[in-house]
Formats: C-alpha cells, sequence, structure tokens
C-alpha cells in the first residue's frame, strides 16, 4: 500500500470511529447539529461539523508543502471519504478552504454572496444558518449548554447580550420567559441576522430591543441596575473602522466586566466567555461577589478535550 493510501486510510478509521460514538450522543440528547472532527489528525487539519442533512467543512491555515493542483486533489479526496462515511452527498457539504490572493499570501475568502441558508433546530428552537458565506455559519455550537443555562435563568429577567453575534443568546432567553432583552451589536448584518431568528421564532414578540452600537461606548451609557442578567462573548481583538476604540480582550476584559457589573442590578449575573486561549481572568480587579469558572459544566459532548473556550458567570 502506498503512503498516500494509508494516510487516507487512516483518516477514514478516524472518520468512522468518532462518527460512530458521537451520532449515538446527540441522538441520546436529540442534538442534530453537531462537531464531528476537529484536527483529529496532524495530516487532515479539518473541521467537520453536522448541521442536520448538510455538513460544514472548513480548513485550517496551515503551511504545506502542497502546490494548488495536489491540495485541491488532497481535499476532493478528502471530501470523498467525508461524503462516504458521513453518508451525505457532496452536494450537501459546504466547504471553506484557502484560495491565493496575490500579494497577500493564503487566506480563507468570504464565499459568493451564494445564501445557502438553511433553519436547523436546537432545544425546540429554530436558527438560520449560513454555510457558505461567512467564516462562521451564524451558530456557536459549543455554546449549546450555555445558551440552555441562560434560557432557565431569565425568567422575568431583563436581559442584555453583548456582542450578539446573531442573536441566539437572545431567542433562548425569550424562550426563557424574560421580561425584556435588549440585544447590542456593531454589524448591521448580524443585528439583522438576530432579528429574522427572533422573528422566525417568536413572531410580533414585541419585549426584545437591538441596538447598533460599540459594546465599549454603549455601556457607558446605560443606568445603573438596568439589567439581571447579561451575556457577553466578545471577539479577542477587533479593530473595527466603526469602534472609537479597538478591543483586546486580554487587556479590555477587567473594564468590560466592571462596566456590566455597574448596571447589573442586585444579585444579578453575567455570563462571560472568550475564545482567547491564553486569557487570564483578573479576578482581583473585578467587582463581583463571587467568580466561577464554568467551562468544564459547559463544554458539549462533541467538544470535550477540544474546548477552545472558557466560560464564566460573575455574580453582582
Amino acid at each position: 500500500m502506498q503512503d498516500s493510501d494509508a494516510k487516507y486510510l487512516m483518516f477514514r478509521n478516524r472518520l468512522e470511529k468518532v462518527y460512530r460514538h458521537l451520532k449515538k450522543q446527540a441522538k441520546r440528547q436529540a442534538v442534530t447539529c453537531y462537531r464531528i472532527y476537529d484536527h483529529d489528525l496532524p495530516e487532515f487539519p479539518l473541521i467537520i461539523e453536522i448541521y442536520e442533512d448538510n455538513l460544514h467543512l472548513s480548513e485550517y491555515k496551515r503551511n504545506h508543502d502542497m502546490n494548488d493542483d495536489e491540495h485541491e486533489i488532497w481535499l476532493n479526496e478528502c471530501m470523498k471519504t467525508i461524503a462516504e462515511v458521513l453518508q451525505v452527498p457532496e452536494k450537501n457539504i459546504y466547504l471553506k478552504t484557502r484560495k491565493r490572493k496575490e500579494g497577500r499570501g493564503s487566506q480563507y475568502q468570504k464565499a459568493a454572496e451564494s445564501k445557502n441558508e438553511f433553519i436547523v433546530h436546537e432545544n425546540g428552537l429554530k436558527f438560520i444558518v449560513n454555510l457558505s458565506d461567512y467564516l462562521d455559519t451564524g451558530l456557536f455550537l459549543d455554546h449549546r449548554i450555555t445558551r440552555q443555562m441562560v434560557k432557565e435563568q431569565s425568567n422575568r429577567k431583563r436581559v442584555l447580550n453583548l456582542f450578539s453575534y446573531t442573536g441566539s443568546f437572545s431567542v433562548y432567553a425569550i424562550a426563557g420567559d424574560a421580561s425584556k432583552v435588549t440585544s447590542v451589536d456593531l454589524s448591521k448584518t448580524y443585528l439583522n441576522w438576530a432579528q429574522r431568528n427572533l422573528d422566525l421564532n417568536f413572531p410580533g414578540s414585541a419585549n426584545h430591543e437591538i441596538i447598533h452600537a460599540d459594546v465599549k461606548q454603549y455601556l457607558k451609557t446605560v443606568a445603573e441596575k438596568s439589567f439581571d442578567l447579561i451575556v457577553m462573548d466578545p471577539p479577542t481583538f477587533s479593530n473595527s473602522k466603526r469602534m472609537d476604540d479597538f478591543l483586546d480582550i486580554q487587556k479590555d476584559h477587567v473594564e468590560l466586566i466592571n462596566d456590566c457589573m455597574s448596571i447589573l442590578s442586585n444579585g444579578g449575573k453575567l455570563f462571560f466567555s472568550t475564545n482567547y486561549t491564553r486569557f487570564q481572568m483578573e479576578n482581583e480587579k473585578l467587582q463581583a461577589s463571587e467568580i466561577k469558572n464554568i467551562t468544564k459544566q459547559t463544554t458539549p459532548f462533541d467538544f470535550v478535550g477540544k474546548l477552545k473556550r472558557q466560560c464564566f458567570v460573575l455574580s453582582k
């Protein structure tokens, strides 16, 4: 057997093993969107996620010794293997890969505005995902448990969703009978997406407010004790031209968290998470009565041993 054949066989065997295991857990928990594979083998730096009848496949950026033609052959062979093992037609696999731009090296390109949108289901709620047009799909699978936690604690609460993205936490908060939900983000595209997710689940709901703003600036304008529960899942770094300042989560988390604590009611809670792998919480500088690391409790079955984020709950 040639080395390349052995390599692809190794990939197939690994995929069959993890899929068999995760599929059982997903069925047991009635989960229809979950991660199958995340760079399990060094030679196959891929992420494979199931979104019901479709697959989302992306490749990690890396330096490899393949030219463009060799890379395309490798990728086609991977897709063929994935389609066979997961029993999904190749036309239902949405691939995000690197394209070379002259003068700018290799990088992920935003796909054409093909609008490959689907409605998927999670815990009885519906979400619009787009598997081709953006780097992310619109639903972060690693926060599945965190979203349910927020729902369970939202009853009759005023909930603030910061860096709200496509509003999945807001949908869960309304499903948990929050008295009011406010979503804040700097992207009009994502705020529009959030509104569509809310309309999909709660048509005509009046207890939701969308605010287009820079979160750092917005927090300075909110009155004390305006909210009972806050969710904040910021990017690691952002320097959008629309921001008055840039965001560096390690440097800025103390100010951001303390600004959140100042607008929470007595006994209020902040759910805070970050994808920054080297993040260090500066507990002694935070104005919180209690800080709990809930990363382990919020890690879904398909991210065990692979989770790159941390999650905390802070009490006023």
